[in-house]
């Protein structure tokens, strides 16, 4: 357009213009229609590019930061042109892959200490076992049968536990890698916790604690794994009886719920979890440091291996706890399609929390 005007004002005036001055000119305006030319030129590259040099840069600060922090791009937007779309897919990108190295972190850090829990926990019984044999060997014929005895009663509790930890341990990794399958079958509930009470009956008598159950119904029916059911109910028995002192109490109650589902608290007057360690409760090898030897003999693994089972039955576990009054471990378990059980009120689903419970 600058050429043409120029051209037709040359048209026009070339009558006051010498033939030289007329050659000149048409240089010069030559010369400044290829100068204009190429400033627009960049004025319309740099605008076109911008964004993309943004997102360039976005991209080079992504990768210097170990892809850890996700790119943020103010143009971004999955509606916008296609240079938008692409800042929006690069960032959605970014966000994901960032997402996935902080969970491999925490998969890698969870491996760390896992190796490191086995291997302590498999070396303690392994050297006192080891030792109390060759003691064994070393004073053969110069011990009394009563010492012998002694030691060997020793040695076998220790391969106990360490039978115990390797069964858990195998269990665990099967659960979290989905690679056990319940068993369904159709059972009453009320008669399996009633079995499981009446096998730590006689512990619980040696121990000094008062164990019992309550069965609001007894004919709910489960349509579930009765082998894992019993290990839930075991783990939870036995982790309220390791944290309750002699002349305590504990109480196991089945409760039918709304939506034919039922409800099974282990509830025990025990020392209590701190609230702040009831978030990491159902995590692999937690422990809870409640005084005294109450975790001699534990694995560290059983209220993992508890959530996972729960979980594999469609059900929830939650626990309600305070510090030195006790604690509610509720299993909901959803009944048998079949089941026949009396329909609870509004409301009494669950145990209210009390002065002596806090809720998680």
């Amino acid at each position: 357009m600058f050429f043409t005007l120029g051209v037709g004002f040359i048209l026009a005036t070339e009558r006051i213009f010498e033939g030289r001055r007329l050659l000149e000119l048409a240089t010069d305006l030559g010369i400044g229609v290829v100068v204009f030319s190429l400033l627009a030129a960049l004025l319309v590259f740099n605008f076109l590019t911008r964004r993309l040099r943004a997102l360039s840069v976005a991209v080079d600060h992504f990768r210097d930061s170990g892809f850890s922090q996700p790119i943020r791009l103010p143009s971004a937007n999955a509606a916008g042109d296609d240079i938008d779309r692409l800042g929006a897919a690069v960032q959605e990108m970014s966000e994901r892959i960032a997402e996935q190295l902080g969970l491999l972190e925490q998969t890698d850090v969870r491996r760390r200490e896992l190796l490191a829990n086995v291997s302590h926990d498999l070396r303690t019984p392994l050297a006192s076992m080891q030792g109390y044999l060759e003691t064994l060997l070393l004073k053969h014929g110069t011990l009394s049968p009563e010492e012998e005895r002694s030691y060997l009663e020793v040695a076998a509790k220790h391969s106990e536990r360490l039978g115990r930890l390797i069964r858990d341990l195998f269990q665990l990794t099967k659960l979290e890698a989905h690679e056990l399958k319940p068993q369904l079958e159709s059972f009453p509930i009320a008669e399996l916790v009633q079995d499981v009470v009446e096998k730590f009956q006689l512990t619980a008598d040696k121990r000094g604690l008062r164990l019992s159950s309550q069965l609001t119904d007894q004919r709910a029916q489960l349509h579930a794994d009765i082998g894992m059911i019993e290990s839930v109910l075991e783990n939870l028995i036995e982790n309220a009886m390791r944290h309750t002192p002699a002349g305590g109490v504990i109480r196991v109650e089945v409760v039918p719920l709304e939506e034919w589902r039922v409800a099974v608290h282990v509830i025990d007057t025990g020392r209590g979890i701190p609230s702040d360690e009831l978030p990491t409760i159902f995590d692999r090898y937690y422990r809870v440091n409640r005084g005294e030897a109450s975790d001699a003999g534990s694995t560290g693994l059983g209220l993992a291996i508890t959530r996972h089972i729960v979980e594999l039955h469609d059900g929830k576990i939650r626990v309600v706890s305070v510090l030195g009054k006790g604690t509610t471990f509720s299993i909901e378990l959803p009944l048998d399609s079949g089941s026949t059980v009396m329909r609870p009120s509004v409301g009494a689903a669950l145990p209210r929390c009390s002065d002596t419970e806090a809720k998680r």
